[in-house]
């Protein structure tokens, strides 16, 4: 019997279900180093800022590309640049700052890189002598504090994070760069991701690895509700962080890179991908000369593992559930359903992507050289799995165990402690117009890992997102706010006060623009119609970032 179109659709990779780009232009301006602006500077209002909005929009991400003589490879080992929009009262005002990381702070003291990044391997001093500079090559790097991934909060207290043990606490107004702080001095992790959840009761949940002679391991961590006398200390406290579960490696030798991972009521997820980590290459990378993302390799015959935890006892479930290869940095949401655990995540079926994004690659010029790069790159697509939960001995083989409505996702155990799963495009084809979505947010404060109907997500038909998108996952229908030559940033979600509605309240991003010299402007969306309000423009050029998040004030 010939395949329909919908399971030939369904059989091409994300990349090739998406359109090919035709003449994209360059994004090099968007990827030059910024000036500090550390004074708050006032901005133009067009339309207008709804007064009920009082707080500020905090953005991080690469802003410095070189040091004297000496550039970056890779567009992650920018060192970070935080970025404040203060809303209030229907105006804002903008601030920036470099973090005054220790690799930033050593680098401008030796006009030089000396620290490692991701995609980038410090030189040794030429002002040694032959011998030293040949055996500082033995030497175990130090991982970089350049956290230019996130804002994340502890105990009430902000931080900037990247993916090492090390983030730094912050001053959420001054935009301050305060004290460095080590996990490991807390918690036995080497790592933490910068995409932390957070429960009703104010804990903050994160994951990190470990190694050692008893193998590597994800560990997922728990930070619990600050206490009162904490907010009378200005100081870093993560007293009480905790181990909740240490999941071991499946390739205990290729342990798998992540980047966030899920959380619903009751239950914290782990997805074991296919980008994996070669152990022997990490221990011999800096003699070889080679930086992180060079050992990082895209292994799709090890296909996907969920690993199932109970969120409040540590339990890990003994079931393994299986899925086809796939790659994801940032999930949507998670919900529990009648014995279901339904997992909305961004995924693609390439995993290659992380290490391609390298300046030189991020600047080339306009026409072939761009397309050629855009079109090797892959697409990330929704999708939805569903976990049963309540797999026994007594559960049936090889059938489909999803009985919820109306649901697409399949599981099936194929042995004793085994479910093969495969997904729901979470999607129509209308969304392959627009290149796919990445960056996905929603109302986090009253929806996570809870049932909801709506997210909001940037769209990528360019190498960097060119539109924002707002998804109703239950009809799969999308509003568009997009226009040539603007780049927004990841969409982020403020409630307004007293909302009934899921998307009662507005969406903050900030545009920038290749075509203009500080042209930059914040812009506000009405969440339930996808329109604008306004925009505060800002005469500064603002480098393309990671995240943000909006930090509400009393």
């Amino acid at each position: 019997m010939p395949a329909t179109s919908e399971q030939y659709t369904h059989n091409l990779s994300s990349r090739e279900r998406c359109p090919k780009a035709d003449d994209l232009e360059s994004l090099e301006h968007l990827v030059q180093s910024g000036e500090e602006t550390p004074e708050p500077i006032p901005t133009t209002i067009k339309g207008s800022i709804p007064t009920w909005i009082n707080g500020s929009f905090l953005r991080n991400g690469p802003g410095k590309f070189e040091f004297g003589e000496d550039k970056y490879i890779h567009w992650f080992d920018g060192m970070a640049m935080m970025h404040r929009f203060h809303i209030h009262d229907g105006s804002v005002t903008y601030s920036s700052r470099f973090l005054r990381s220790d690799s930033y702070v050593q680098n401008l003291e030796k006009n030089r890189i000396v620290v490692s990044e991701f995609g980038t391997v410090a030189s040794p001093d030429p002002c040694q002598s032959i011998f030293a500079r040949f055996f500082s090559y033995f030497q175990t790097p130090q991982p970089t504090d350049n956290a230019n991934v996130n804002f994340v909060k502890y105990k009430g207290d902000y931080y900037v994070s990247t993916e090492t043990n090390y983030m730094r606490r912050v001053d959420p107004q001054s935009l301050e760069t305060k004290e460095k702080v080590d996990w490991s001095q807390y918690i036995a992790v080497n790592s933490a991701t910068a995409h932390p959840h957070y429960d009703r009761e104010g804990a903050t949940y994160n994951m990190g690895n470990s190694y050692g002679r008893n193998g590597f391991f994800y560990n997922i961590i728990r930070v619990p509700p600050p206490e009162d006398k904490s907010a009378l200390e200005d100081s870093a406290d993560l007293r009480g962080a905790e181990v909740i579960c240490s999941i071991p490696a499946d390739e205990p030798r290729k342990p798998s890179y992540y980047h966030s991972f899920v959380m619903s009521e009751n239950y914290i997820v782990f997805i074991e991908q296919p980008i994996k980590l070669n152990l022997l290459k990490f221990m011999l990378y800096k003699i070889q000369g080679k930086s992180f993302h060079n050992i990082l390799s895209w292994e799709p015959q090890y296909g996907t593992v969920f690993h199932l935890v109970h969120r409040r006892t540590g339990k890990k479930s003994p079931v393994k559930y299986r899925a086809a290869p796939m790659f994801t940095l940032h999930q949507i949401n998670a919900y529990e359903d009648n014995g279901f655990l339904v997992m909305d995540m961004c995924c693609g079926d390439d995993g290659v992507v992380i290490g391609e994004f390298t300046l030189e690659n991020l600047r080339r010029e306009s026409g072939q050289a761009m397309d050629e790069f855009y079109n090797s790159l892959c697409r990330n697509l929704p999708r939805r799995y569903v976990l049963p939960l309540n797999v026994d001995e007594n559960t049936p083989l090889d059938e489909n165990l999803i009985t919820l409505h109306d649901c697409k996702a399949t599981a099936m155990k194929t042995n004793p402690e085994e479910v093969y799963m495969t997904h729901e495009e979470l999607h129509d084809d209308q969304l392959l117009q627009y290149g796919g979505l990445e960056f996905p947010q929603i109302n986090y404060a009253k929806y996570n890992g809870k049932p909801y109907r709506y997210m909001y997500a940037c769209g990528f038909g360019h190498v960097f997102a060119d539109s924002l998108l707002k998804m109703d996952v239950h009809t799969k229908e999308l509003k568009v706010w997009r226009y040539p030559g603007l780049y927004p940033s990841e969409p982020v979600f403020v409630a307004s006060p007293g909302a009934a509605e899921e998307d009662d309240g507005v969406v903050l991003s900030v545009v920038v623009t290749p075509r203009k010299e500080k042209s930059t402007f914040l812009l506000i969306l009405d969440a339930r119609t996808f329109t604008e309000l306004g925009r505060a423009e800002v005469p500064v050029n603002i480098p393309c970032g990671t995240h943000g998040v909006f930090n509400e004030m009393g």
